[in-house]
Protein backbone atom coordinates (compact mmCIF):
# COMPACT_ATOMS: atom_id res chain seq x y z
CA UNK A 1 0.00 0.00 0.00
CA UNK A 2 3.19 2.17 0.51
CA UNK A 3 3.66 2.34 -2.93
CA UNK A 4 0.74 2.55 -4.29
CA UNK A 5 0.75 7.19 -4.05
CA UNK A 6 4.03 6.75 -5.83
CA UNK A 7 2.60 4.17 -9.04
CA UNK A 8 -0.18 6.66 -9.52
CA UNK A 9 1.70 9.75 -9.37
CA UNK A 10 4.31 8.15 -11.76
CA UNK A 11 1.21 6.76 -14.33
CA UNK A 12 -0.25 10.59 -14.14
CA UNK A 13 2.41 12.15 -15.29
CA UNK A 14 3.21 9.76 -18.22
CA UNK A 15 -0.26 10.55 -18.98
CA UNK A 16 0.48 14.31 -19.15
CA UNK A 17 3.44 13.87 -20.84
CA UNK A 18 1.99 11.26 -23.80
CA UNK A 19 -0.99 13.73 -24.61
CA UNK A 20 1.31 16.52 -25.06
CA UNK A 21 3.26 14.83 -27.73
CA UNK A 22 0.00 14.09 -29.10
CA UNK A 23 -0.94 18.01 -29.07
CA UNK A 24 2.48 18.64 -30.63
CA UNK A 25 2.17 16.18 -33.52
CA UNK A 26 -1.03 16.99 -34.93
CA UNK A 27 0.24 21.25 -34.58
CA UNK A 28 2.81 19.74 -36.50
CA UNK A 29 0.55 18.01 -38.99
CA UNK A 30 -1.85 21.31 -39.41
CA UNK A 31 1.42 23.50 -40.09
CA UNK A 32 2.56 21.19 -43.16
CA UNK A 33 0.16 22.57 -45.91
CA UNK A 34 0.73 26.47 -44.63
CA UNK A 35 4.62 25.96 -45.06
CA UNK A 36 3.96 24.67 -49.00
CA UNK A 37 5.60 21.42 -47.86
CA UNK A 38 8.88 22.55 -47.78
CA UNK A 39 11.81 20.36 -46.70
CA UNK A 40 12.49 22.91 -44.34
CA UNK A 41 9.43 23.34 -42.62
CA UNK A 42 8.65 19.53 -42.87
CA UNK A 43 12.55 19.10 -41.31
CA UNK A 44 11.85 21.36 -38.49
CA UNK A 45 8.03 20.71 -37.29
CA UNK A 46 8.76 18.17 -34.44
CA UNK A 47 7.15 18.15 -31.16
CA UNK A 48 8.14 20.84 -28.58
CA UNK A 49 10.41 19.53 -25.77
CA UNK A 50 8.23 19.07 -22.69
CA UNK A 51 10.62 18.65 -19.58
CA UNK A 52 9.94 15.97 -17.04
CA UNK A 53 8.52 17.02 -14.00
CA UNK A 54 10.57 17.32 -10.65
CA UNK A 55 10.17 14.32 -8.41
CA UNK A 56 9.47 17.52 -5.65
CA UNK A 57 6.30 18.31 -7.44
CA UNK A 58 4.58 15.36 -7.01
CA UNK A 59 4.91 12.55 -4.45
CA UNK A 60 8.50 12.14 -3.11
CA UNK A 61 9.97 9.27 -4.94
CA UNK A 62 12.64 7.02 -3.18
CA UNK A 63 15.62 5.77 -5.02
CA UNK A 64 14.14 2.63 -5.04
CA UNK A 65 11.25 3.71 -7.12
CA UNK A 66 12.98 5.02 -9.87
CA UNK A 67 15.21 1.99 -11.05
CA UNK A 68 14.24 -0.63 -13.15
CA UNK A 69 13.63 -2.99 -10.86
CA UNK A 70 10.29 -1.28 -9.33
CA UNK A 71 7.09 -2.73 -9.78
CA UNK A 72 4.67 -0.53 -11.90
CA UNK A 73 7.68 2.05 -12.83
CA UNK A 74 7.78 3.53 -16.65
CA UNK A 75 9.95 1.84 -19.18
CA UNK A 76 13.40 3.84 -19.26
CA UNK A 77 14.92 4.60 -22.66
CA UNK A 78 14.73 7.09 -25.51
CA UNK A 79 10.68 6.22 -26.40
CA UNK A 80 9.82 5.87 -22.44
CA UNK A 81 7.99 8.85 -20.91
CA UNK A 82 11.03 9.13 -18.12
CA UNK A 83 13.22 9.57 -21.03
CA UNK A 84 15.38 13.21 -21.17
CA UNK A 85 14.07 16.68 -22.84
CA UNK A 86 12.39 16.06 -26.14
CA UNK A 87 13.50 18.38 -29.03
CA UNK A 88 12.08 21.96 -29.96
CA UNK A 89 9.61 21.77 -32.83
CA UNK A 90 11.02 24.76 -34.36
CA UNK A 91 14.81 23.71 -34.23
CA UNK A 92 14.62 19.83 -34.53
CA UNK A 93 18.17 20.30 -32.13
CA UNK A 94 18.67 17.78 -29.52
CA UNK A 95 18.64 14.36 -28.91
CA UNK A 96 15.81 11.99 -29.55
CA UNK A 97 14.62 14.21 -31.94
CA UNK A 98 10.82 12.73 -33.51
CA UNK A 99 10.79 12.33 -37.06
CA UNK A 100 7.54 14.37 -38.66
CA UNK A 101 4.21 12.20 -39.17
CA UNK A 102 3.44 14.05 -42.66
CA UNK A 103 6.05 13.08 -45.60
CA UNK A 104 8.15 15.64 -47.07
CA UNK A 105 7.23 17.31 -50.79
CA UNK A 106 10.61 17.56 -52.17
CA UNK A 107 9.47 19.65 -55.51
CA UNK A 108 6.24 21.32 -55.93
CA UNK A 109 4.86 19.54 -59.24
CA UNK A 110 5.05 21.52 -62.71
CA UNK A 111 8.04 23.71 -61.10
CA UNK A 112 10.49 24.85 -63.75
CA UNK A 113 14.00 26.41 -63.04
CA UNK A 114 14.47 30.07 -63.73
CA UNK A 115 15.44 30.58 -67.61
CA UNK A 116 18.38 32.87 -66.51
CA UNK A 117 19.57 30.81 -64.54
CA UNK A 118 19.69 27.89 -66.99
CA UNK A 119 21.94 29.76 -69.54
CA UNK A 120 25.86 28.78 -68.67
CA UNK A 121 27.74 31.44 -67.68
CA UNK A 122 29.73 31.63 -70.79
CA UNK A 123 26.84 32.27 -72.36
CA UNK A 124 26.11 35.00 -70.42
CA UNK A 125 29.63 36.66 -70.59
CA UNK A 126 29.03 36.33 -74.62
CA UNK A 127 25.86 37.64 -74.89
CA UNK A 128 26.45 40.89 -72.77
CA UNK A 129 30.20 41.67 -75.28
CA UNK A 130 28.16 40.65 -77.59
CA UNK A 131 25.42 43.14 -77.59
CA UNK A 132 27.63 46.12 -76.29
CA UNK A 133 30.02 45.45 -79.35
CA UNK A 134 26.86 45.70 -81.60
CA UNK A 135 26.44 49.00 -80.59
CA UNK A 136 29.43 50.28 -80.64
CA UNK A 137 29.51 48.84 -84.25
CA UNK A 138 26.32 50.72 -85.06
CA UNK A 139 27.51 53.83 -83.66
CA UNK A 140 30.70 53.36 -85.69
CA UNK A 141 28.71 53.06 -88.74
CA UNK A 142 26.34 55.90 -88.48
CA UNK A 143 29.46 57.92 -87.70
CA UNK A 144 31.60 56.95 -91.18
CA UNK A 145 27.90 57.71 -92.86
CA UNK A 146 27.48 61.32 -91.46
CA UNK A 147 31.06 61.49 -92.22
CA UNK A 148 30.74 60.75 -95.73
CA UNK A 149 27.72 62.51 -96.22
CA UNK A 150 29.63 65.88 -95.29
CA UNK A 151 33.35 64.59 -96.51
CA UNK A 152 34.00 67.83 -97.99
CA UNK A 153 32.86 69.41 -94.24
CA UNK A 154 34.97 67.77 -92.97
CA UNK A 155 38.05 66.89 -94.31
CA UNK A 156 38.16 71.07 -94.77
CA UNK A 157 37.95 71.52 -91.30
CA UNK A 158 40.90 68.64 -90.10
CA UNK A 159 42.78 70.51 -92.72
CA UNK A 160 42.18 73.38 -90.72
CA UNK A 161 43.06 72.00 -87.92
CA UNK A 162 46.45 70.65 -89.47
CA UNK A 163 47.62 73.86 -90.51
CA UNK A 164 46.48 75.74 -87.09
CA UNK A 165 49.05 73.07 -85.62
CA UNK A 166 51.58 74.22 -87.85
CA UNK A 167 50.97 77.82 -87.82
CA UNK A 168 49.60 78.28 -83.87
CA UNK A 169 53.30 77.87 -81.88
CA UNK A 170 53.92 81.37 -84.29
CA UNK A 171 50.93 82.78 -82.92
CA UNK A 172 52.12 82.06 -79.37
CA UNK A 173 55.82 83.21 -79.79
CA UNK A 174 54.05 86.57 -81.21
CA UNK A 175 52.19 87.23 -78.74
CA UNK A 176 55.09 86.50 -76.18
CA UNK A 177 56.71 89.87 -77.50
CA UNK A 178 53.71 91.54 -76.49
CA UNK A 179 51.81 91.39 -79.89
CA UNK A 180 48.24 91.91 -79.76
CA UNK A 181 46.60 88.37 -80.17
CA UNK A 182 44.49 89.82 -83.18
CA UNK A 183 47.47 91.38 -84.95
CA UNK A 184 49.10 87.96 -84.33
CA UNK A 185 46.74 85.84 -85.63
CA UNK A 186 46.58 87.76 -88.96
CA UNK A 187 50.05 87.99 -89.75
CA UNK A 188 50.55 84.13 -88.72
CA UNK A 189 47.31 83.51 -91.24
CA UNK A 190 48.45 85.22 -94.28
CA UNK A 191 51.88 84.70 -94.17
CA UNK A 192 51.39 81.03 -94.14
CA UNK A 193 49.14 80.84 -96.76
CA UNK A 194 50.82 83.41 -98.95
CA UNK A 195 53.89 81.19 -98.77
CA UNK A 196 51.65 77.54 -99.33
CA UNK A 197 50.16 79.70 -102.17
CA UNK A 198 54.00 80.67 -103.33
CA UNK A 199 54.52 77.11 -103.51
CA UNK A 200 51.74 75.68 -105.18
CA UNK A 201 52.55 78.68 -108.08
CA UNK A 202 55.92 77.97 -108.18
CA UNK A 203 54.98 73.66 -109.14
CA UNK A 204 52.41 74.88 -111.98
CA UNK A 205 54.49 77.19 -113.54
CA UNK A 206 57.26 74.69 -113.59
CA UNK A 207 55.23 72.15 -115.22
CA UNK A 208 54.31 74.71 -118.00
CA UNK A 209 57.45 76.22 -118.93
CA UNK A 210 58.80 72.63 -119.18
CA UNK A 211 56.25 71.03 -120.62
CA UNK A 212 56.88 70.81 -124.44
CA UNK A 213 60.72 70.06 -123.47
CA UNK A 214 59.20 67.39 -120.99
CA UNK A 215 57.58 65.86 -124.14
CA UNK A 216 60.10 66.14 -126.76
CA UNK A 217 62.13 64.33 -123.62
CA UNK A 218 59.51 61.82 -123.09
CA UNK A 219 59.69 60.98 -126.84
CA UNK A 220 63.42 60.44 -127.10
CA UNK A 221 63.49 58.78 -123.77
CA UNK A 222 60.79 55.95 -125.14
CA UNK A 223 62.75 55.45 -128.53
CA UNK A 224 66.12 54.89 -125.91
CA UNK A 225 64.04 52.26 -123.84
CA UNK A 226 62.54 50.39 -126.96
CA UNK A 227 66.61 50.31 -128.33
CA UNK A 228 67.22 49.04 -124.57
CA UNK A 229 64.92 46.66 -124.85
CA UNK A 230 65.46 45.11 -128.10
CA UNK A 231 69.05 44.76 -127.15
CA UNK A 232 68.47 43.51 -123.39
CA UNK A 233 68.96 39.74 -122.40
CA UNK A 234 65.17 39.79 -122.17
CA UNK A 235 64.84 38.99 -125.91
CA UNK A 236 61.93 41.31 -126.39
CA UNK A 237 61.10 41.60 -129.88
CA UNK A 238 60.33 44.34 -132.10
CA UNK A 239 56.84 42.45 -132.98
CA UNK A 240 56.10 42.63 -129.55
CA UNK A 241 57.22 46.35 -128.94
CA UNK A 242 54.69 47.03 -131.88
CA UNK A 243 52.52 45.12 -130.20
CA UNK A 244 52.15 46.68 -126.99
CA UNK A 245 52.36 50.37 -128.19
CA UNK A 246 49.23 49.39 -130.72
CA UNK A 247 47.26 48.09 -127.56
CA UNK A 248 48.09 51.51 -125.73
CA UNK A 249 46.50 53.45 -128.39
CA UNK A 250 43.53 51.67 -129.13
CA UNK A 251 42.98 51.38 -125.26
CA UNK A 252 43.23 55.43 -125.57
CA UNK A 253 41.12 55.61 -128.80
CA UNK A 254 38.17 53.79 -126.98
CA UNK A 255 38.34 55.60 -123.61
CA UNK A 256 37.45 58.65 -125.71
CA UNK A 257 34.39 59.28 -123.66
CA UNK A 258 35.62 58.06 -120.75
CA UNK A 259 38.51 60.49 -120.59
CA UNK A 260 35.75 63.45 -121.80
CA UNK A 261 33.15 62.00 -118.35
CA UNK A 262 36.27 62.40 -116.40
CA UNK A 263 37.57 66.03 -117.44
CA UNK A 264 33.55 67.05 -116.90
CA UNK A 265 34.41 65.00 -113.68
CA UNK A 266 37.66 67.04 -113.37
CA UNK A 267 35.69 70.35 -113.10
CA UNK A 268 33.51 69.30 -110.60
CA UNK A 269 37.16 68.54 -108.35
CA UNK A 270 37.93 71.53 -108.81
CA UNK A 271 35.11 73.24 -107.38
CA UNK A 272 35.12 70.97 -104.21
CA UNK A 273 38.70 71.53 -103.88
CA UNK A 274 38.32 75.35 -104.41
CA UNK A 275 35.43 74.97 -101.75
CA UNK A 276 37.71 72.90 -99.21
CA UNK A 277 40.48 75.44 -99.48
CA UNK A 278 38.36 78.89 -98.34
CA UNK A 279 36.73 76.62 -95.30
CA UNK A 280 39.90 75.42 -94.48
CA UNK A 281 41.01 78.81 -94.41
CA UNK A 282 38.29 80.23 -92.27
CA UNK A 283 38.61 77.32 -89.64
CA UNK A 284 42.13 78.30 -89.58
CA UNK A 285 41.55 81.82 -89.14
CA UNK A 286 39.19 81.24 -86.20
CA UNK A 287 41.11 78.12 -84.67
CA UNK A 288 44.32 80.44 -84.49
CA UNK A 289 42.81 83.25 -82.81
CA UNK A 290 40.00 82.18 -81.09
CA UNK A 291 41.36 78.52 -79.90
CA UNK A 292 41.14 78.19 -76.25
CA UNK A 293 37.73 79.57 -76.14
CA UNK A 294 36.05 77.35 -78.42
CA UNK A 295 37.84 74.26 -76.72
CA UNK A 296 35.98 75.57 -72.87
CA UNK A 297 32.97 75.22 -75.11
CA UNK A 298 33.44 71.95 -76.33
CA UNK A 299 33.94 71.02 -72.43
CA UNK A 300 30.24 72.01 -71.45
CA UNK A 301 29.09 69.66 -74.34
CA UNK A 302 31.01 66.50 -72.25
CA UNK A 303 28.78 65.58 -69.09
CA UNK A 304 30.62 66.82 -65.79
CA UNK A 305 31.45 63.52 -64.14
CA UNK A 306 33.67 63.08 -67.62
CA UNK A 307 34.78 66.47 -67.79
CA UNK A 308 37.76 66.91 -65.65
CA UNK A 309 39.36 63.75 -67.78
CA UNK A 310 38.87 65.10 -71.11
CA UNK A 311 39.87 68.45 -70.28
CA UNK A 312 43.29 66.84 -68.94
CA UNK A 313 43.77 64.59 -72.38
CA UNK A 314 42.46 67.68 -74.45
CA UNK A 315 46.14 69.61 -74.63
CA UNK A 316 48.14 66.26 -74.56
CA UNK A 317 46.12 65.78 -77.59
CA UNK A 318 46.81 68.39 -78.92
CA UNK A 319 50.47 68.47 -78.15
CA UNK A 320 50.21 65.03 -79.87
CA UNK A 321 49.36 66.92 -82.99
CA UNK A 322 51.56 69.74 -82.95
CA UNK A 323 54.44 67.56 -82.67
CA UNK A 324 53.60 65.24 -85.72
CA UNK A 325 52.31 68.14 -87.95
CA UNK A 326 56.10 70.05 -87.18
CA UNK A 327 57.42 66.83 -87.34
CA UNK A 328 56.43 65.91 -90.70
CA UNK A 329 56.77 69.21 -92.19
CA UNK A 330 60.35 68.98 -91.16
CA UNK A 331 61.15 65.28 -92.49
CA UNK A 332 59.43 65.75 -95.85
CA UNK A 333 61.49 69.18 -95.79
CA UNK A 334 64.71 67.22 -95.78
CA UNK A 335 63.66 64.33 -98.29
CA UNK A 336 62.57 66.63 -101.02
CA UNK A 337 66.16 69.12 -100.14
CA UNK A 338 68.28 65.81 -100.65
CA UNK A 339 66.40 63.84 -103.34
CA UNK A 340 66.15 66.91 -105.21
CA UNK A 341 69.43 67.71 -104.85
CA UNK A 342 70.06 64.30 -106.32
CA UNK A 343 68.23 64.49 -109.39
CA UNK A 344 69.97 67.68 -110.06
CA UNK A 345 73.36 66.01 -109.79
CA UNK A 346 71.90 63.25 -112.17
CA UNK A 347 70.75 65.86 -114.75
CA UNK A 348 67.21 65.05 -114.38
CA UNK A 349 64.72 67.70 -115.29
CA UNK A 350 62.28 69.28 -113.59
CA UNK A 351 64.04 68.09 -110.48
CA UNK A 352 62.49 71.31 -108.59
CA UNK A 353 58.86 70.43 -109.29
CA UNK A 354 59.63 67.09 -108.44
CA UNK A 355 61.04 67.88 -105.24
CA UNK A 356 57.95 69.44 -104.18
CA UNK A 357 56.06 66.66 -105.47
CA UNK A 358 58.46 64.63 -102.67
CA UNK A 359 57.74 67.06 -100.12
CA UNK A 360 53.53 67.47 -100.47
CA UNK A 361 53.35 63.78 -100.81
CA UNK A 362 55.45 62.86 -98.00
CA UNK A 363 52.20 63.77 -95.39
CA UNK A 364 50.83 60.50 -96.82
CA UNK A 365 52.83 57.69 -94.81
CA UNK A 366 53.91 54.98 -96.47
CA UNK A 367 52.06 55.30 -99.83
CA UNK A 368 53.23 58.98 -100.54
CA UNK A 369 57.04 57.93 -100.16
CA UNK A 370 56.69 55.23 -103.00
CA UNK A 371 54.55 57.16 -105.13
CA UNK A 372 56.72 60.42 -105.38
CA UNK A 373 59.38 57.38 -105.48
CA UNK A 374 58.20 56.12 -108.29
CA UNK A 375 57.65 59.62 -110.35
CA UNK A 376 61.05 59.99 -110.09
CA UNK A 377 62.54 57.03 -111.13
CA UNK A 378 59.48 57.04 -114.13
CA UNK A 379 60.59 60.87 -115.29
CA UNK A 380 64.37 60.21 -115.02
CA UNK A 381 63.37 56.82 -117.27
CA UNK A 382 61.51 58.87 -119.77
CA UNK A 383 63.78 61.34 -120.08
CA UNK A 384 67.44 59.95 -119.58
CA UNK A 385 68.06 56.39 -119.88
CA UNK A 386 68.12 53.15 -117.71
CA UNK A 387 71.38 53.59 -115.37
CA UNK A 388 70.14 56.91 -114.72
CA UNK A 389 66.82 55.97 -113.59
CA UNK A 390 68.53 53.45 -111.86
CA UNK A 391 70.83 55.60 -109.92
CA UNK A 392 67.70 57.60 -108.92
CA UNK A 393 65.77 54.87 -107.27
CA UNK A 394 69.47 54.35 -105.31
CA UNK A 395 68.89 57.81 -103.97
CA UNK A 396 65.48 57.51 -103.07
CA UNK A 397 65.39 54.22 -101.35
CA UNK A 398 68.78 55.71 -99.09
CA UNK A 399 66.84 59.05 -98.33
CA UNK A 400 63.87 57.04 -97.26
CA UNK A 401 65.93 54.64 -95.30
CA UNK A 402 67.72 57.31 -93.26
CA UNK A 403 64.31 59.28 -93.02
CA UNK A 404 62.62 55.60 -91.33
CA UNK A 405 65.69 54.70 -89.02
CA UNK A 406 66.83 57.97 -88.21
CA UNK A 407 65.02 61.22 -88.55
CA UNK A 408 61.48 59.88 -88.08
CA UNK A 409 62.12 58.46 -84.47
CA UNK A 410 64.64 61.24 -83.45
CA UNK A 411 62.20 64.34 -84.44
CA UNK A 412 58.71 62.82 -84.40
CA UNK A 413 60.00 61.05 -80.74
CA UNK A 414 58.10 58.75 -78.53
CA UNK A 415 54.95 61.14 -78.30
CA UNK A 416 53.55 60.12 -82.28
CA UNK A 417 55.30 56.80 -83.01
CA UNK A 418 52.25 54.51 -84.38
CA UNK A 419 53.41 50.74 -84.89
CA UNK A 420 53.70 50.17 -88.78
CA UNK A 421 50.74 47.87 -88.89
CA UNK A 422 48.57 50.35 -87.50
CA UNK A 423 49.72 53.00 -89.99
CA UNK A 424 49.16 50.71 -92.90
CA UNK A 425 45.34 49.59 -91.60
CA UNK A 426 44.90 53.59 -90.95
CA UNK A 427 45.79 54.66 -94.32
CA UNK A 428 44.08 51.99 -95.96
CA UNK A 429 40.97 52.92 -93.91
CA UNK A 430 41.27 56.39 -94.88
CA UNK A 431 42.25 56.31 -98.21
CA UNK A 432 38.81 53.81 -98.68
CA UNK A 433 36.64 56.41 -96.54
CA UNK A 434 37.82 59.83 -98.34
CA UNK A 435 40.38 59.30 -100.59
CA UNK A 436 43.44 60.83 -100.92
CA UNK A 437 42.50 63.67 -97.97
CA UNK A 438 41.51 60.21 -95.58
CA UNK A 439 44.95 58.61 -95.87
CA UNK A 440 45.98 62.57 -94.95
CA UNK A 441 44.31 62.58 -92.26
CA UNK A 442 44.55 58.71 -91.02
CA UNK A 443 47.62 58.19 -89.06
CA UNK A 444 47.74 61.89 -86.69
CA UNK A 445 44.15 60.53 -86.12
CA UNK A 446 45.35 57.64 -84.76
CA UNK A 447 48.44 59.31 -83.02
CA UNK A 448 46.08 61.41 -81.35
CA UNK A 449 43.35 58.57 -80.48
CA UNK A 450 46.40 56.60 -78.62
CA UNK A 451 47.98 59.68 -77.03
CA UNK A 452 44.08 59.91 -75.44
CA UNK A 453 43.41 56.49 -74.61
CA UNK A 454 46.28 56.59 -73.06
CA UNK A 455 45.60 59.34 -70.72
CA UNK A 456 42.72 58.41 -70.10
CA UNK A 457 43.11 55.07 -69.07
CA UNK A 458 45.75 55.73 -66.80
CA UNK A 459 43.34 58.96 -65.34
CA UNK A 460 40.66 55.88 -64.53
CA UNK A 461 43.38 54.26 -62.74
CA UNK A 462 44.78 57.20 -60.52
CA UNK A 463 40.61 57.61 -59.74
CA UNK A 464 39.98 54.17 -58.47
CA UNK A 465 40.21 54.27 -54.80
CA UNK A 466 42.92 51.31 -53.42
CA UNK A 467 40.65 48.52 -52.28
CA UNK A 468 39.67 47.91 -48.69
CA UNK A 469 41.57 44.38 -47.56
CA UNK A 470 39.35 43.16 -45.06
Amino acid sequence: MSRLPQWLGGLGSGLVRLGERLEARKATAEAEPAAGSTPGAASGAVATPVPAPAASAATPVPPSAASPSAPGAAPAGPAGPASGPVPDPATGSGAGAVPPSVPVDRAAPGARPDPVAAVPWGVRVAAEVGWRLLVLAGTLWVLMRVISAVRLVVLAFVAGLLITALLQPTVALLKRRGVPRGLATALTFLSGFVVMGLVGWFVVWQVTENLDDLSKQVQHGITELKRWLLNSPFHVTQGQINNIADKLSEAIGTSTKDITSAGIEGVQVIIEVLTGILLAMFSTLFLLYDGPRIWQWLLKLVPEAAREGVAGAGPRAWATLTAYVRGTVIVALIDAIFIGIGLYFLKVPMYVPLAVFIFLFAFIPLVGAVVSGALAVVVALVTRDVFTAAMVLVVVLAVQQIEGHVLQPFILGRAVRVHPLAVVLAVAAGSMTAGIGGAVVAVPLVAVTNTVVGYLRAYAKEETPPEVSS
